[in-house]
């Protein structure tokens, strides 16, 4: 049996960097006192070397080390690159709000990624968030989530109770770690700080949008409502959120692609707007300077035409001998009352001095007792007046002397 085992061909080390000891690493044990059994204490280097042979083999490194990969690599390190520049780019900005307040971390990232200026990046996260919207719509995804769970869980206790049958020992139990996983303090600090930064990018941006502080902004935001509240009733809501996510990450893309041609169309339109406004306030100045002056002309008239009818007047009563001619020229003056006639009036106010008040040198002494009345008290009758019922005493004589009334 032994010269069996010897007469089998050996395995060929095919390792460039092996040695002749490693080529006869499998033969077996020839001393006839030993069993012709493995020696567990030597290294599988079988497996391991025709690994490496293959690694290192013409085509593998000519795969490796050709364009297609060379040129893969680039790739990925340039797109590491920039979702790393992606990340660091979440500074605080320096320009601040109208109200004087300054703005989160997450302007200067949302900038950063909308504008294209990590383009890997950028097309990635839109590549994401289109594909979460198409999953979200035709995958039912709470469903699959749930059934995982409870295979998960029924795999787990499955094993843990035949373990425990079996073998006496549970096989989750073998596999527990010996301290469970705990977020640390320091993270769940930093996500709060980004969540509280994310949700005061949207408050601040919502207000800035409601108050105008950008026109063009607001502008924007009225005809995306606008939109949207005609377009959900023909469109469904995931397909106007992509058409939305598009609309935010392609838009940006085409003004700096177009940005001459798009400032140059900006620069005449608002060129256009301020002629046609400068005529329209030339026109309405024209027309106000007219009314006025016809107005003027109007109050003349009615002026000369008042003091005509007076004139009238005051003759008509002169030459009927209501007034005196001197009397009618001293109605109407012969100077017309001016403004300068009256006095200017003043334009500072006057200063009216405060008199201080006169206290008297020795205060008046309060008394502490009560102040006794002199006055006799007059005294009270105890016993009930009499009161007299005599009758009246009336008198016959006047009477008597009354003159009769004649029937």
């Amino acid at each position: 049996m032994a010269d069996s085992f010897s007469d089998q061909p050996q395995y060929p080390n095919l390792s460039p960097a092996g040695s002749p000891k490693q080529s006869n690493a499998c033969e077996y044990p020839s001393s006839p006192s030993a069993p012709h059994i493995l020696d567990h204490n030597t290294p599988p280097t079988d497996h391991s070397s025709t690994m490496e042979a293959i690694a290192n083999s013409q085509i593998v490194q000519a795969l490796n080390n050709g364009p297609v990969a060379e040129k893969a690599r680039a790739e990925a390190d340039k797109t590491n690159r920039e979702f790393a520049s992606l990340a660091n780019s979440r500074t605080t900005p320096q320009s601040s709000t109208a109200t004087g307040q300054n703005l989160t971390h997450y302007h200067s990232f949302f900038y950063n990624l909308l504008s294209w200026e990590q383009p890997r990046a950028t097309a990635i996260s839109y590549g994401a968030i289109v594909t979460f919207i198409f999953a979200t719509r035709y995958l039912p995804i709470i469903p699959y989530m749930l059934r995982l769970t409870w295979i998960v869980l029924g795999v787990t206790a499955g094993a843990e109770i035949l373990g425990q049958v079996t073998l006496g020992q549970g096989l989750a139990s073998k596999v527990r770690p010996k301290k469970y996983y705990t977020i640390p303090r320091e993270t769940l600090e930093t996500i709060l700080v980004d969540v509280e930064q994310l949700i005061n990018f949207f408050v601040i941006e919502f207000q800035r949008i409601i108050y105008a502080e950008n026109v063009y902004t607001t502008v924007a935001a009225f005809v995306s409502s606008f939109a949207t509240y005609y377009l959900i009733k023909i469109m469904p809501v995931w397909g106007l959120t992509l058409f939305f996510t598009t609309l935010v990450f392609f838009l940006p893309l085409i003004y700096t692609q177009n940005k001459e041609l798009i400032d140059g169309q900006i620069e005449n339109v608002s060129t256009l707007v301020n002629e046609q406004t400068s005529q329209v306030r030339e026109l309405a100045q024209h027309h106000t300077n007219r009314a006025l002056d016809a107005s003027s002309k109007t109050f003349k008239e009615y002026s000369a035409r008042a003091q005509e009818a007076m004139g009238n007047a005051k003759k008509a009563a002169v030459d009927k001998g209501v007034i005196s001619p001197s009397t009618a020229e001293k109605i109407t003056p012969e100077t017309p009352v001016k403004s300068a006639d009256f006095p200017a009036a003043p334009k500072a106010e006057p200063v009216i001095p405060k008199a201080e008040p006169v206290m008297p040198k020795e205060e008046p002494v309060i008394p502490t007792e009560e102040p006794i009345a002199h006055a006799e008290v007059p005294v009270v009758p105890k016993e009930e007046p009499i009161v007299s019922h005599a009758e009246p005493v009336v008198d016959h004589v006047k009477a008597d002397t009354e003159p009769l009334v004649a029937l």
